[in-house]
C-alpha cells in the first residue's frame, strides 16, 4: 500500500513536456492522487525523488543525462521508499528484463498509457509487479526464442544477485513462499516478487527448471522435495 491512505503522490520524469503533462492530467483525474513533481532528465528525476519522497516515480528510460535505468537504481539505492515504474517507447524483452533488474515494479508502453497507466500505477502502489498485457506477451516470445536456441533458456550475462541466490536456494530446498519471508525477513509479496524476476532475470517458466539452474551453479548440492 502507499505509506498514506488518503493521498498517492507520485513524481513523473520525461524529456518531453507534452508527454509528462499528458500523464499528470491522467493521473490527477483520480481521487486522492497527486503528482507532487516533474522532472525532465534522469538526475533530476532522482533529486525531486530525494527531496519529495513520493510514493510512486515514473520514468521514461531514454532521457539526458542519466538514462532512466541508472536513475531506476540510484532511486532503489537512495530512496528505497519510493516504487518506480518505467513508462517508454522501448518494445524489448531485454529491455523488460534490465529494468526489473534495475529495480523497477512496472513497465508500461506509451502507446498503452492511456489504457493500462492507471491501473498500472495502482498495482506498484499495492506492491505488485505491474506488466502490461503487451509487455507480457513481449516477454513470453523472448523467452521462447532463448528457449529455442540453448538447452539452458537462461541470458548468457543474467546473475543473479545475493538476494536472489538466497531465494532461489531456499526454492530449491522446497520452502514456500511465507516460509522463506520468515527466514529472510521480508513480506510474502516481496518474496513473489523476487520470484517472478529470477524466473524473468534466467528465462525460466517452472520450479523444476529453477532447482536444476541451482543444483548446476551449486546454489544447492541435491534437491529437496
Amino acid at each position: 500500500m502507499p505509506r498514506t491512505a488518503k493521498k498517492l503522490r507520485i513524481v513523473v520524469a520525461d524529456d518531453h513536456e507534452l508527454v509528462h503533462r499528458g500523464i499528470r492530467d491522467l493521473l490527477q483525474d483520480q481521487s486522492g492522487w497527486k503528482v507532487v513533481g516533474v522532472a525532465a532528465d534522469g538526475r533530476e528525476a532522482v533529486e525531486k525523488v530525494k527531496k519529495l519522497k513520493p510514493d510512486i516515480a515514473i520514468l521514461d528510460i531514454s532521457m539526458p543525462e542519466i538514462d532512466g535505468l541508472e536513475a531506476t537504481r540510484r532511486i532503489q539505492k537512495e530512496a528505497g521508499h519510493t516504487r518506480v515504474l518505467v513508462l517508454t517507447m522501448h518494445e524489448s524483452d531485454q529491455m523488460v528484463r534490465r529494468v526489473l533488474e534495475a529495480g523497477a515494479r512496472g513497465y508500461v508502453l506509451k502507446s498503452d498509457m492511456a489504457k493500462r497507466l492507471v491501473k498500472a500505477v495502482k498495482d506498484v502502489a499495492r506492491g505488485k509487479t505491474s506488466l502490461t498485457p503487451k509487455v507480457s506477451e513481449i516477454v513470453l516470445e523472448g523467452f521462447l526464442k532463448v528457449a529455442g536456441k540453448s538447452k539452458h533458456p537462461e541470458h548468457p550475462q543474467a546473475r543473479p544477485t545475493r538476494r536472489e541466490k538466497e531465494v532461489i536456494r531456499l526454492l530449491a530446498e522446497g520452502k514456500a513462499n511465507k516460509e522463506i519471508a520468515l527466514v529472510l525477513g521480508i513480506t510474502p509479496r516481496t518474496v513473489e516478487t523476487h520470484r517472478a524476476r529470477i524466473m524473468m532475470k534466467l528465462g525460466y517458466h517452472t520450479l523444476t527448471d529453477l532447482i536444476h539452474y541451482a543444483i548446476r551453479e551449486k546454489i544447492v548440492s541435491t534437491p529437496q522435495f
